[in-house]
């Protein structure tokens, strides 16, 4: 017995599924029209969703070279809604980092694996001849690269002893090494940064770059170096890993205290510095995706409506077409429950071929957008699933009251209806 409406049910599903798919192939321009709302709606959520998906990854992976245990100590840094009050108050109220601060902190600290310190301004870096503006140039110790997960490519990195001993030597980025050196060793040849000569010691592997913006437009020379030229009261910055991701917070804490102590603040004072950690920026990106996530959903919920409304008043005029036919079958033996669940199903199918539709549809932009632009989308699976079975439901709900006005018909009044 139960086997049998087991059986009874698939068939009727599937029976309804080609039903449906022969009334798409069969009227193909209302389909189109019948289906246009949840298409748009379906497009919009997975566009919107690969597009926040591309750029968290995006901003995880490139904007934060940082890592997962690493973290930075600046004058200041700006996170959050926008106060020019409170930046004026910072900048008067937040003194320049200085060197002696750093070695305090580095002597002192027992949960960083690596701390190193760097400063950097815009230069003109020439060789030859042939002149580049606006190069990041870095003045950093020696272990700066690895904390900043530069790898690399030719020759070797900045020394200790280079530190110490004011070294006029230059690590390049990739951008300054294919300018300057193409298809030759650049290692051991001189370049001329603000027109002072520096030796080239390696050059470093491609970073890529964050929305058009190149990351490998940069040279890399000693701090103390950088310090003699260009003056050690600006822009200095603490860079530092933890020994552990697990410890990140207790050695963020630790830096904290300790710089605090050296300028001695009192509790209660406000921090004088701005130390931060890449999920600081990652958190603050994810704040500003939810807003457009926020509308993105509004949208799209405008949209389902509008479509299941036109779905709902098209499978209407689909139950009055077929009155005759739902009388045939009800005196044959059909139950109200066979008629509800058919045109239940059928209205399912329609939303759900919508949302298939939108979904290729958002996956075409995505792939030609992505090819085509420096704006970076992913699709992740989660959202096909979420936008073909949220269209299906729309149509689901939307096609409840036609599948009972088909259900609720008398059979005789509806063979009486000519075809």
């Amino acid at each position: 017995m139960l086997e049998t409406r087991s059986f009874r049910l698939s068939a009727s599903f599937w029976e309804a599924t080609r039903i449906a798919l022969d009334s798409l192939r069969k009227n193909k321009l209302r389909s189109f029209l019948t289906l246009l709302g949840i298409i748009l709606a379906t497009t919009t959520l997975i566009a919107v969703t690969a597009l926040i998906h591309g750029m968290n990854l995006y901003i995880a992976e490139k904007v934060s070279n940082m890592g997962s245990d690493g973290f930075r100590v600046v004058r200041m840094a700006w996170f959050g809604p926008w106060d020019p009050k409170k930046f004026m108050e910072m900048q008067k109220r937040n003194p320049q980092l200085r060197p002696d601060e750093y070695e305090f902190v580095k002597e002192r600290a027992t949960l960083l694996k690596d701390i190193g310190m760097m400063a950097s301004r815009n230069a003109r870096v020439s060789s030859k001849g042939d002149s580049v503006l606006g190069v990041d140039l870095q003045g950093v110790t020696e272990n700066i690269a690895a904390i900043n997960n530069v790898q690399v490519d030719i020759g070797r990195g900045i020394t200790y002893e280079e530190v110490r001993r004011h070294a006029p030597v230059v690590f390049l980025g990739n951008d300054l090494r294919t300018r300057f050196f193409e298809g030759r060793d650049p290692t051991a040849k001189f370049i001329e940064i603000e027109g002072k000569p520096y030796e080239v010691v390696g050059t470093a592997k491609a970073l890529g770059s964050v929305f058009g913006n190149s990351l490998d437009n940069f040279a890399m020379i000693p701090i103390e170096s950088y310090f003699k030229t260009y003056g050690n009261r600006n822009g200095i910055r603490i860079v530092a890993k933890a020994r552990a991701q697990q410890q990140l917070a207790e050695a963020e804490d630790e830096v904290r205290v300790l710089l605090r102590s050296y300028r001695h603040l009192r509790p209660g004072q406000d921090d004088n510095f701005t130390l931060f950690a890449s999920d600081t920026i990652v958190n603050l990106w994810e704040q500003l995706t939810a807003a457009i996530s926020a509308m993105a959903i509004g949208i799209v919920s405008v949209f389902m409506i509008v479509g299941g409304i036109v779905i709902m008043n098209i499978m209407l005029a689909v139950v009055t077409e077929r009155t005759h036919e739902i009388g045939i079958r009800k005196s044959l033996g059909a139950r109200r429950r066979d008629i509800l669940n058919q045109y239940l199903v059928e209205s399912s199918v329609l939303a759900g071929t919508g949302g298939f539709a939108g979904v290729c549809i958002a996956w075409m932009v995505a792939v030609v957008v992505r090819s085509f632009t420096s704006v970076p989308m992913a699709l992740p699976w989660s959202s096909v699933v979420i936008g073909v079975g949220l269209s299906a439901v729309v149509g689901l709900f939307f096609g409840i009251y036609p599948a009972r006005r088909a259900a609720k018909l008398d059979p005789i009044e509806a063979l009486r209806v000519e075809r």
